[in-house]
């Protein structure tokens, strides 16, 4: 079994900045663990320790405010060794190596990016960032199927693989 998190972060309270959160907390996939924070912290790294992938959700900004393509963006992340923590405020790539640095390993990690088009104070989203929340669920879905599909998949040829060695050691 795969151990997937997700963690949506943002300002809930600047109306589209407020996106990675609305999607952690509507995405219901039973095994997946869904973390809703304004803002990304180092006591996140406990969490990332334990899973085999991490998807981050946030918001972007969407120049367009009436456009119709409302393209979420699907980004590999690896550990930026480069950068430091300042305070609370940090990036996924700076938990990845913190995680990393101390735990020795870090999980597979994305980022979903979902088009905003209102930051301004508020907690309502913009037409935008709920049509953004919905296609973020799907793609999210999508990606969760194939990562586990994957999982299983090289779990069985690897069972079959030591299943056939152990066969063809007692012949």
């Amino acid at each position: 079994m795969t151990n997937i998190v997700v963690i949506g972060y943002g300002n809930d309270l600047r109306c589209d900045d407020g996106i990675g959160q609305q999607v952690a907390n509507k995405l219901h996939i039973s095994n997946v663990k869904c973390l809703a924070v304004h803002q990304l912290t180092p006591e996140l790294i406990e969490t990332l320790n334990t899973a085999d992938l991490a998807i981050f959700v946030d918001a972007c900004l969407n120049p367009k405010k009436n456009s119709k393509n409302l393209n979420i963006q699907v980004r590999r992340l690896e550990p930026d060794h480069n950068k430091l923590i300042a305070g609370h405020i940090t990036n996924p790539e700076l938990l990845l190596s913190l995680t990393k640095a101390i735990y020795g390993h870090y999980p597979s990690a994305l980022l979903v990016t979902v088009p905003g088009v209102n930051f301004e104070l508020g907690e309502n989203l913009s037409i935008v960032g709920e049509k953004g929340v919905v296609k973020a669920l799907t793609t999210i879905t999508q990606i969760i199927d194939i990562f586990e599909w994957c999982h299983i998949t090289i779990h069985v040829k690897y069972l079959h693989n030591l299943v056939l060695r152990t066969f063809l050691f007692f012949i």
